[in-house]
């Protein structure tokens, strides 16, 4: 049986050194610059609504990393509950010490971390499971894709719901990179090299704080681009009984949002949702 992890104060203590060689927090600059985890477990629960009509409670976010959708999950409501899976625990020490411990002690409750493989057949049941920051590229080969979409699959309750983003466009099939102007820092998004025989592309995230040098390859991701035609015919085959697609659009204010359509947009650059329901 997979046992919960809890705070690790020699993984803390190698955490720290590492920030002060850095000179900098590179879990807190990578949050500011890709993640907006209030805003997405809130269009989890009402995208979970609008499929099957009533509430999810149980979550489980694979690849958590620092967990901190599992942490605005529980604020959502008191009956909420989350399980985070990780491999890496460096950053789920992080998420201990930077958003676990700022939560109230019913919200730490309502929370699970298990460092464990999102392949093990023995994670716990969710309602819905998130795997998001296009985590899952990861997996370059097609049987080791659709084994990890098997086991979300199996793992998921009755009437669940998986989760996953996908990214693609023109732009990312050629060496590029952007740069993205932050309060005091600059974030910036490098495709290093793709390759059209076999869609793999190698990324790097790399940060630059004012009045401070470039930090080259801050995090590194050597992934496969996977089709969103690609994924729906995997997880259709591994059961899912109906895959939808969430177009990501502009408001008036700049912020995204997405939109559930039937046919996307052909342009440089573009982000997704993709939601698969398993059968009640």
């Amino acid at each position: 049986m997979l046992e919960p992890v809890r705070r690790d104060e020699a993984v803390s203590k190698r955490l720290k050194k590492k920030e002060e060689e850095l000179g900098f927090d590179k879990y807190k600059l990578y949050k500011k610059s890709v993640q907006s985890p209030d805003i997405d477990v809130k269009f989890f629960k009402k995208t979970y609504k609008e499929l099957k009509g009533k509430e999810a409670k149980l979550f489980r976010e694979d690849f958590c990393g620092t967990f901190s959708l599992c942490c605005e999950w529980s604020k959502l409501d008191p009956q909420y509950k989350a399980i985070g899976v990780d491999l890496d625990p460096e950053p789920i020490e992080y998420g201990f010490e930077n958003y676990f411990s700022k939560l109230k002690e019913d919200e730490q409750k309502r929370i699970e971390i298990l460092n464990a493989n999102v392949l093990d057949p023995e994670l716990p049941k969710a309602h819905i499971i998130a795997a998001l920051n296009f985590s899952y590229f990861i997996f370059k080969e097609r049987e080791l894709l659709k084994a990890y979409f098997q086991n979300c699959y199996n793992t998921l309750k009755k009437s669940g719901i998986l989760l996953l983003d996908a990214f693609g466009g023109s732009q990312c099939m050629e060496a590029n990179e952007e740069e993205t102007e932050h309060d005091g820092f600059s974030y910036f998004w490098d495709q290093d090299s793709y390759d059209p025989l076999t869609n793999y592309a190698q990324f790097y995230i790399h940060f630059k704080q004012k009045g401070s040098k470039k930090r080259e390859k801050v995090f590194s991701y050597d992934w496969r681009m996977w089709s969103l035609p690609e994924l729906k015919d995997i997880l259709e085959e591994v059961g899912f009984e109906k895959v939808h697609f969430y177009w990501e659009g502009t408001t008036d204010d700049g912020d995204g949002n997405f939109k559930r359509v039937t046919e996307g947009e052909e342009c440089e650059a573009w982000v997704a949702y993709i939601a698969a329901e398993k059968a009640k």
